[in-house]
C-alpha cells in the first residue's frame, strides 16, 4: 500500500465528514431585523402622540399710569414775528446840505426832538422875497381901494363911466388875490424851514447813522434821513391755521382777553407775556392762514424788532376732562386706543376719542374713565389679553401736570397744543 493512501491516525476519512447546513443564520437575521422595525414603529408611534409641553406666555414689564381728572388748556403754538407798533422812516421833504446830526446811534428820543439840520438859508432868502412881493402888492392892493371908492361915489352921481367903476372893482379883486397868494409863499417858505429842522415824529429809537454832515439830500431821497422805531410798547405779529380760526374768533368776540406767551427762537425759554387784540381781515390764500397780532409792554425790551419767536395762544380751558399720558395713546386697525390693565394683570384693547393735549398729557373724550389704568411704555409687543408686569414707579405720573399762568402744563418747556 502507498503512503498517501493510508490515513493517519485519529483524523476521520474524508467520506465521513458532514458540513454544516447553510439556511439557519440568514434566518436568525431576518427575525433581528424585523424587531428592530417593530420597536421603531413603537417608539414612533408614541413619539407622535405625545402632546407638546405646554409654555406659559411670560409677563412682560410695562410702565403704567392711572387716568385722572384735571384742566387742561386749549392751545395754538405757532411761530411769530415781533412787529413793532410804529417804525418811521424818516426821509427828506426838501433838497439842501446836511449841516448838523444831532443824535446818537441807538438813542431813546422823545417826540419832536431835534435830529438832523438841512441848510435853510436858501429857504430864508426865498421867504424874504415873498414877504418883499407881499408888501408890494398889499401897497397896490391899498391903492386900489382907495380908487374904488372914490369911483364908487362918482358912479353914485353918474359922474363917470359904467366901464370904469366896474373895472376897478376888478382890479382890487386882482390885487387881493396877488395879496392871498403871497401870503401862501410865506407859509410854504416857513413850512420849508420848519423841514429843514427834522425833528422825530415820534418816540422810540433810532437805528444806525445813515447820513453824515456834508451830504447832499434831495426830497424823498434813499437813503432815508433816521429811522425810529417804537420798542414798548410792542406787538408780535402770528399765523393760525383756518381750521383753528373758529375757536379763536368765538372766544375773541366775546370779549375775553386771550392771553398769550412769547418764547425765544429756540422755544426753551419763554421772554414775554401779552394778550390776543387784533385778527387780520383776510385769509392767506396761499397758505390757509390768519394773521393775529398780540400787545406786549416789553418793558424789559426783551422782544427786538423783527426779532423770530415762538408763541402759544390759549384759546381756552377745558375744567374736569380725563387725562392720560400722551405716551399711552396709541392708534393703528381698532382706530385710536390704548391698553387698559385689567385686575389680573392682563390688558385689553380700549377704543378711545381724543380732544388736545400739551405734548405731555392729552384729553380723553370718552371710552376712558377716570382711574383706569393704561400702559404707557413697553407696548411693542402688547396684544390684547397679554399677561403684564407694572414696573416700579420711579416718579408720580398718575395725576395731571398743575397749569401755568400762561396756559401750558407744567414741566412742558413748550405747549404745543393746538385747538380742536
Amino acid at each position: 500500500m502507498q503512503d498517501s493512501e493510508v490515513p493517519s491516525q485519529g483524523e476521520p476519512a474524508a467520506s465521513s465528514v458532514v458540513p454544516p447546513p447553510r439556511g439557519r443564520p440568514r434566518r436568525r437575521l431576518g427575525w433581528l431585523a424585523i424587531g428592530i422595525a417593530a420597536i421603531a414603529v413603537v417608539v414612533a408611534l408614541r413619539v407622535l402622540h405625545r402632546k407638546a409641553p405646554q409654555h406659559e406666555e411670560p409677563a412682560q414689564v410695562v410702565g403704567v399710569a392711572t387716568a385722572a381728572l384735571g384742566s387742561m388748556p386749549v392751545t395754538v403754538h405757532e411761530l411769530g414775528t415781533v412787529t413793532p407798533i410804529t417804525t418811521v422812516t424818516v426821509l427828506p421833504m426838501l433838497s439842501g446840505y446836511i449841516t448838523e446830526v444831532a443824535y446818537h446811534e441807538g438813542q431813546d428820543v422823545r417826540k419832536g426832538q431835534f435830529l438832523v439840520q438841512i441848510d435853510p438859508r436858501q429857504y430864508e432868502i426865498d421867504k424874504e422875497q415873498a414877504e418883499g412881493q407881499l408888501v408890494k402888492d398889499l401897497a397896490a392892493l391899498g391903492q386900489a381901494r382907495a380908487d374904488l371908492a372914490r369911483y364908487t361915489r362918482l358912479h353914485a352921481t353918474h359922474s363917470i363911466a359904467e366901464q370904469i367903476y366896474v373895472d376897478q372893482k376888478y382890479l382890487v379883486q386882482q390885487y387881493e388875490g396877488a395879496v392871498k397868494t403871497d401870503r401862501a409863499n410865506i407859509a410854504q417858505y416857513n413850512l420849508d424851514l420848519i423841514y429843514c429842522h427834522v425833528t422825530a415824529p415820534v418816540a422810540g429809537r433810532v437805528g444806525l447813522r445813515l447820513v453824515d454832515v456834508g451830504n447832499f439830500v434831495t426830497a424823498s431821497s434813499q437813503p432815508a434821513l433816521v429811522v425810529v422805531t417804537t420798542m414798548k410798547p410792542t406787538t408780535v405779529e402770528f399765523s393760525i391755521p383756518q381750521n383753528a380760526l373758529g375757536d379763536v374768533v368765538q372766544r375773541f368776540n366775546t370779549g375775553a382777553k386771550l392771553p398769550v406767551a412769547i418764547y425765544d427762537s429756540e422755544d426753551q425759554e419763554q421772554i414775554a407775556t401779552g394778550t390776543l387784540y387784533a385778527i387780520s381781515n383776510q385769509m392767506a390764500t396761499a397758505t390757509g392762514t390768519f394773521t393775529l397780532r398780540a400787545m406786549t409792554p416789553n418793558r424789559d425790551e426783551a422782544l427786538f424788532p423783527n426779532e423770530f419767536v415762538n408763541v402759544t395762544l390759549t384759546v381756552d380751558t377745558l375744567h374736569g376732562v380725563v387725562l392720560v399720558p400722551t405716551p399711552a395713546i396709541q392708534t393703528g386697525a381698532p382706530g385710536t386706543y390704548v391698553f387698559v390693565v385689567n385686575r389680573d394683570d392682563t390688558v385689553s384693547v380700549r377704543k378711545i376719542t381724543v380732544g388736545p393735549g400739551n405734548g405731555r398729557y392729552t384729553v380723553v373724550r370718552s371710552g376712558l374713565a377716570a382711574g383706569a389704568r393704561v400702559v404707557t411704555d413697553g407696548l411693542d409687543r402688547l396684544h390684547d389679553g397679554a399677561k403684564i408686569r407694572p414696573a416700579p414707579a420711579t416718579a408720580p405720573a398718575t395725576q395731571p401736570a398743575p397749569t401755568r399762568g400762561t396756559g401750558s402744563a407744567a414741566g412742558a418747556p413748550h405747549p404745543p397744543a393746538r385747538a380742536s
